[in-house]
């Protein structure tokens, strides 16, 4: 089976960098353009894991965390906030949205995270195997 994925970003060429990315490596992707569109997705998709931007229009990634966390389908679903947003310019509540990794994007690249997903989904199968 494999992981299911939702990439939320606004910029077009970064949103199909990391599609086209984690597709390669295996991955099963959706995306959406902005936090509205994302928490639509996020319910039909059933992500395993999120990759979400902070800084969008329409709705932000803050904002959508907050929204999908208020649901029994999104209370859970592993988050990665991948942004060019400093952790000390990032939204206050952020920290309380139970964010499982933060990533500066200009500091990345795709191949890291790509292995920040598997790191972050190989504790999740290991804290279901207990």
């Amino acid at each position: 089976m494999k992981i299911k994925i939702a990439v939320i970003e606004d910029e077009a060429a970064i949103r199909e960098m990391y599609v086209f990315k984690l597709e390669h490596d295996g991955f099963e992707v959706q995306a959406a353009q902005n936090g509205e569109e994302g928490l639509v997705l996020c319910e039909n998709f059933k992500p395993d894991i999120i990759l979400l931007d902070l800084r969008m229009p329409v709705m932000s990634g803050d904002e959508m965390l907050k929204k999908l966390r208020e649901t029994d389908w999104g209370s859970h679903i592993r988050v990665v906030v991948l942004t060019n947003i400093s952790r000390d310019e990032a939204p206050a509540g952020l920290r309380l949205l139970n964010v499982d990794r933060y990533i500066v994007k200009a500091h990345t690249t795709p191949a890291q995270v790509v292995e920040t997903v598997e790191a972050v989904f190989g504790q999740r199968t290991a804290a279901q195997q207990q």
